[in-house]
């Protein structure tokens, strides 16, 4: 007959060493994003007209960036699980301010292709899924919270700092001097931060062998996650809604300019999406201590709904177009937010940083190829197609959302591991899954 052995954590579990990790995440990130992502914009036209290659053509590049993040997602959540943060963090650091470097350098396009899959393969090993897994196995579920707020709150200013620093670089040195600068940022900030900071957590290097989860454990709770109704219910609410939000943050601009508003206005207007995803995730943090996750998320995404489908009629005006983008920009970083405390109340931090990979690679394939498809079909439906057919994707996320967060669908078998990091069990046990943030578990009130 199995049983199951715990080992009971600490109530003081992620200490102080936790919130100096905590710290170096949120900078690492900012910075991540800052120089790997969001500079791209900025640096397009000045690469475009160097490089002698089309706008489309050099978009491209990042599209191409973003899908090999996709594809590396998988593996990197399963070294997550069985090394921990620190060596793979470190390791893209490096290979990343490296790439920055030949990134300034490239004198075609097949160059920047090539340079632009590397920084995406190194993305997936420095920004937010390995930062939250690191996160997520430092601390308890009522700290959990808090620690990943701080990471994501930090690092939603991102643009807002490197995109007009980026500008000001590239007016001042030109393109490839400005990455050479932003390489040294990169590298002088987040390599020393993930290699002196990152580190196992306590609970994870207890002596005792049944404090320390195998890779058999690993295997069988990941398998138990994908046979679970309720993660593929959750992982297509994630990718009509990453499919959504991409195709707002691309091509926001070219609808308000559409609508006759200047090019300034509208690159203002779609700027707020980056402050509000801070908004948004601040009203998640409060609003979950008397709601489930799911209830206030599949709010925040009808709001989104509503706030696409006014667009047509308020979008003419300026303020229409502010508070449309306002309701809009609410949910636009909400679910980076919200799917890490779902995946670990649901399915523990055993095999956390595998699902999460899995679960990534499929949302951000949906991110990169959905604005693409957009532009593909633009000519013959317009913008009101577009905005119409985003306004059903945030529906229909709100209503996957619901279903998650509703007892009646269960789970197809049982998560074997333990429901967080304070337990671990001996193989053979067989535990049920810990309910989502806010729903009743049996025989609790």
């Amino acid at each position: 007959m199995a049983t199951t052995t715990t080992a009971p954590a600490g109530p003081t579990v992620g200490g102080r060493h936790g919130w100096r990790i905590v710290a170096a995440l949120a900078i690492t990130s900012t910075i991540g994003y800052g120089t790997l992502y969001y500079a791209y914009a900025v640096l397009l036209g000045p690469m475009a007209a160097s490089l002698e290659a089309s706008t489309t053509a050099v978009t491209g590049a990042l599209t191409a960036s973003v899908l090999a993040g996709a594809v590396m997602a998988v593996p990197v959540g399963r070294w997550l699980d069985r090394h921990g943060g620190r060596a793979l963090m470190t390791i893209g650091s490096i290979t990343a301010t490296a790439l920055l470097i030949a990134w300034s350098q490239v004198q075609t396009i097949e160059q920047l292709y090539a340079v632009m899959i590397g920084i995406g393969i190194t993305g997936a090993m420095v920004l937010y899924e390995p930062a939250f897994a690191v996160v997520v196995s430092w601390f308890t579920p009522d700290r959990r919270p808090t620690a990943l707020l701080a990471v994501t709150v930090v690092a939603g200013f991102a643009s807002t700092i490197f995109m007009p620093l980026t500008g000001y670089l590239v007016a001042h040195l030109g393109w490839r001097d400005a990455l050479l600068t932003l390489a040294a940022i990169h590298g002088t900030v987040t390599i020393p931060l993930h290699a002196l900071t990152v580190r196992t957590p306590p609970h994870v290097t207890a002596s005792a062998p049944a404090a320390r989860p195998g890779h058999t454990l690993r295997r069988i709770a990941a398998r138990a996650a994908m046979r679970d109704a309720r993660f593929w219910v959750l992982a297509a609410a994630l990718i009509v809604h990453g499919a959504a939000t991409s195709t707002i943050g691309v091509h926001l601009v070219g609808y308000l300019t559409s609508r006759g508003h200047p090019a300034t206005f509208a690159a203002t207007a779609a700027g707020l999406l980056g402050v509000l995803s801070v908004t948004g995730r601040l009203v998640l943090t409060g609003a979950r201590r008397r709601l489930p996750v799911t209830t206030i998320v599949a709010a925040v995404f009808a709001i989104q709904a509503a706030a696409v489908s006014a667009m047509p009629l308020a979008a003419g005006t300026r303020v229409g177009a502010v508070v449309a983008v306002t309701g809009f920009g609410l949910g636009f970083g909400i679910a980076s937010l919200a799917t890490p405390a779902l995946l670990a109340d649901r399915y523990g931090t055993t095999a956390y940083a595998t699902i999460a990979g899995r679960l990534a690679a499929f949302v951000t394939t949906a991110k990169a190829a959905a604005p693409l498809l957009a532009a593909a079909l633009l000519p013959h439906g317009g913008y009101r197609s577009l905005l119409a057919a985003v306004t059903t994707a945030c529906l229909l996320a709100a209503v996957g959302m619901r279903l998650v967060g509703r007892a009646g669908v269960t789970a197809a078998s049982t998560a074997t591991g333990p429901p967080d990091h304070g337990t671990a069990a001996v193989p053979g046990a067989d535990p049920a899954p810990a309910p989502a943030h806010g729903e009743r578990a049996a025989g609790r009130p």
